[in-house]
């Protein structure tokens, strides 16, 4: 059986500041009214460790999600959420990117006693299978006036703040809306958690490990634009981020794959994700590339026991799945190659075509003999 060390940490207690909504916003300011726009001073005094800490760390607006907060959602909602006070399983898709995909192989006990929270915006809604809705493991939530216009950046909300949305939670597993999972929690934290004596788990790039590089990759797929990522990369370069050296790093790697988050609830764990939360809110949305700065600043300081766990592992409790797009263009293409095997008209064109050719090529042959 699992106990917490919550009593061993250093931070007795851990809440939350907020902002004027008469707040201005000043010339070169990148951060959020989302965020609570942290100076750099906030930012670092944020990692300056004490018993009782006051943070930037989302929903700065108003002191939960709700009502004008950047993450609106219904109070019956924000009162089952209030009420999960054990393990949580939570996934979202905004902006209609993917299907939605019910969990597999939950045991009874667990879809008794886990929460499964599926965030959706309004135009992802409306593409949800009614049944999918009424009949799955998923409880599906609204959210409206969410905080920014980018939806992979809205997705960071729940997924790096889930202690936010979850305050009574004890645990949580974070799957993004690409995954399917096909594993039994409890299996997760057992295996990711409790048997390494963790309290955060996540699993590392399979290929890349250096922010570096990954910055670099990031680029090359038009992620994000070229100028912010290089004007991040600089900014922590400038605070001592170096090259990935294994030999020298206490961890297997700089870069996470991200898509999956296994944690214990505790003021040392959610004090690394407000923090890397707003590093995704000042810089771009793209965390992979803030997650060592983050970490390597804590460690340390904070029993913070971290899990980077080989991709490979990862992929035998969730299998991904192309996102929307892609499957709608692969349906209609199936569709196309179906339509000309079955269309007599193409058939008989197409054999017109090779008789032709056929005769062409003859033709061509008889000519040069002569």
């Amino acid at each position: 059986m699992h106990i917490s060390s919550t009593m061993d940490l250093p931070i007795h207690r851990l809440s939350y500041l907020e902002e004027s909504s008469e707040f201005e916003h000043e010339e070169g300011m990148t951060a959020t009214s989302f965020g609570g726009h942290p100076s750099l001073e906030d930012r670092k005094d944020s990692y300056q460790i004490h018993k009782n800490m006051k943070i930037h760390c989302g929903f700065a607006q108003g002191i939960k999600p709700g009502s004008r907060s950047g993450f609106d959602i219904q109070e019956a909602d924000w009162d089952d959420m209030k009420s999960c006070t054990g393990v949580v399983v939570a996934s979202a898709i905004f902006g209609n990117y993917d299907r939605l995909k019910q969990p597999v192989n939950v045991s009874k006990e667990s879809s008794k006693r886990v929460c499964f929270f599926m965030f959706v915006d309004e135009e992802t809604h409306q593409h949800l299978d009614t049944y999918e809705i009424e009949h799955g493991i998923w409880r599906v939530v609204i959210v409206r006036n969410l905080a920014y216009e980018d939806a992979r950046r809205n997705g960071k909300i729940p997924k790096l703040l889930l202690h936010r949305l979850f305050p009574n939670a004890k645990f949580s597993l974070w799957i993004d809306g690409k995954l399917k999972l096909v594993v039994d929690p409890y299996q997760v934290l057992e295996r990711f958690l409790w048997r390494r004596n963790v309290n955060i788990a996540l699993s590392r790039h399979y290929r890349r490990f250096d922010v570096f590089v990954e910055a670099e990759a990031n680029k090359a797929a038009r992620k994000y634009d070229n100028a912010t990522i290089d004007a991040q990369i600089a900014f922590y370069q400038s605070e001592g981020l170096v090259p990935y050296n294994r030999k020298k790093s206490l961890f297997p790697s700089d870069v996470p794959e991200g898509c999956v988050i296994i944690r214990e609830h505790t003021p040392v764990t959610n004090l690394f994700m407000c923090l890397w939360f707003n590093e995704v809110d000042r810089f771009t949305s793209r965390d992979q590339l803030s997650f060592a700065a983050v970490r390597d600043k804590l460690i340390g300081k904070i029993p913070l026991r971290l899990s980077m766990f080989l991709d490979c592992e990862r992929r035998n409790f969730v299998v991904q799945e192309y996102h929307r797009d892609i499957l709608e263009q692969r349906s209609i293409s199936l569709m196309h190659s179906a339509v000309r095997s079955t269309d007599p008209t193409f058939l008989t064109s197409k054999r017109h075509r090779r008789s032709s050719n056929r005769q062409k090529i003859g033709s061509e042959s008889i000519a040069a003999a002569m």
